[in-house]
């Protein structure tokens, strides 16, 4: 479970009310900072310096941490996307997990900046997929502006995610066949079919015989 840490989103009663459902569920938790845009729910790119980011970030996880134990580290929306090919904003994030446990784990998109500085610098990194989202044939996300962005039928997600799983790929929006890795995979909360989507995820994925567990 990725959980907002009062920046993008949340605040102290949503952590805590979520922290004790993961905990209940015995499901791994992990910090998912993000830029402090409520308004447009952290998905803007705000102009910070490296040293803004870092402060930002550490904050957040921090507070985070202060009421359960972390597993992992996910950078929301436009920081993550920003992170991905900005290697001066990648090292900001990476710096910020790292000051804090070096042990915690940075999700991250394949072939990014924030894979690659994570690694360099010590970090545990896990590769992450997306079941809701589209990508382009240079293996990017499609940006949330473009109406192809977001996938909303529950069976093309679930095609998706066994593609990815499967055989490690995955058909672009031009219909190219693009190689990806992912050792997890991303299912936006905020969508308007999650629970859905989540329940015939677990089903089918379980039905390939394909096991889910925690990042060890």
């Amino acid at each position: 479970a990725n959980i907002a840490c009062g920046a993008h989103a949340g605040d102290f009663a949503t952590m805590r009310a979520t922290i004790a459902l993961a905990q209940k569920h015995a499901v791994g938790i992990g910090a998912h900072p993000g830029f402090a845009d409520r308004e447009h729910f952290g998905r803007r790119e705000l102009a910070l310096s490296p040293a803004e980011i870092r402060e930002l970030v550490t904050g957040q996880i921090t507070r985070l941490a202060e009421l359960a134990t972390l597993r992992h580290v996910k950078p929301h929306g436009a920081l993550y996307n920003l992170a991905a090919r900005d290697a001066t904003v990648a090292e900001a994030v990476v710096m910020a997990v790292r000051s804090i446990n070096p042990a915690l784990v940075l999700y991250a998109p394949p072939l990014s900046e924030l894979a690659r500085i994570g690694r360099e610098k010590g970090l545990r990194v896990a590769l992450e997929g997306f079941a809701d989202r589209t990508y382009q044939s240079d293996g990017k996300l499609t940006p949330r502006t473009q109406r192809n962005a977001l996938i909303t039928d529950e069976a093309l997600a679930v095609a998706q995610v066994l593609q990815i799983v499967g055989r490690g790929s995955v058909c672009a929006t031009d219909g190219t066949e693009i190689s990806i890795a992912a050792d997890t995979i991303c299912l936006h909360g905020d969508g308007a079919h999650a629970v859905a989507f989540a329940t015939h995820l677990n089903r089918d994925l379980r039905a390939a015989g394909v096991e889910l567990r925690g990042l060890e």
